[in-house]
């Protein structure tokens, strides 16, 4: 059965979609068959992978039950990376959601059909608390946690490491973390360093090995619409994201 991970934080800017796609596609390159799932209205990472959604192919529709969910998965340039793509119309979902009966499991409902058709599955999620990161958080059993190494690099996630606690309390028993992800790593600045030693002293084991550097060539793969792995895949950000691909393989391996 495929491992459900949300990658959230509250906090914007942070390399939470960056990380989406290129962790989603370093994996897929490494053998493994993912689904990625864009919960995000501003549908980044659909155009990051090069997705195109309308209204026959959009996780908006397929959650509301307005299309299939096997029609809405997409195929990518990788060949066992696939996108349950969104655009911005996703943003009415938190309004038709509000007073509906489960509201917080019409994700986890809708990716219960095809978990067994995938190793991992991702979530992009929205940078709030909002209906759509409940759901994720509900249909996850992990949370990845991209942190931006700067200054106030663990503003925000004591929050969201609350709301998870809340979400396992009263939803989703089974939620954990799957990692803490250093991102945006400067090397030529001692608060970048100073960053990465705070947050591995607070979170201890939690903290993933590879940090994630800054790289022009990671900001201009999605205006090409691809991942990386794909753009330049000798640049420091696609080694660094195939580093970290292989840490998510070994750590999942221990915990089987």
């Amino acid at each position: 059965m495929g491992k459900i991970v949300a990658i959230a934080n509250q906090k914007g800017g942070v390399g939470k979609t960056t990380t989406a796609v290129n962790l989603a596609a370093a994996l897929a390159e490494a053998g493994k068959n993912v689904l990625m799932v864009d919960l995000d209205p501003q549908g980044n990472t659909t155009s990051g992978l090069g997705g195109k959604v309308n209204e026959r192919n959009s996780v908006y529709d397929a959650m509301m039950g307005r299309t299939s969910l096997a029609s809405s998965i997409q195929k990518t340039e990788i060949k066992k990376l696939k996108l349950l793509g969104s655009d911005i119309r996703l943003a009415a979902a938190e309004v038709e959601l509000v007073n509906a009966t489960d509201r917080e499991f019409y994700l986890k409902n809708l990716l219960g059909a095809v978990r067994e058709d995938y190793d991992f599955i991702f979530v992009d999620c929205p940078p709030s608390l909002s209906l759509l990161t409940l759901n994720a958080l509900g249909a996850a059993d992990t949370v990845l946690v991209p942190i931006q190494c700067e200054y106030y690099a663990l503003e925000g996630v004591t929050s969201l490491m609350s709301t998870i606690q809340r979400v396992k309390r009263t939803f989703n028993p089974r939620l954990e973390i799957e990692g803490i992800l250093l991102t945006m790593l400067d090397g030529r600045t001692n608060l970048g360093l100073q960053v990465v030693d705070q947050v591995k002293k607070h979170f201890r084991k939690e903290v993933f090995a590879t940090v994630i550097p800054r790289n022009v060539r990671l900001g201009e793969a999605p205006s090409h619409g691809q991942p990386i792995c794909l753009y330049d895949p000798k640049s420091t950000g696609a080694m660094a994201y195939e580093a970290l691909a292989k840490e998510v393989i070994a750590r999942n391996k221990k915990m089987k």
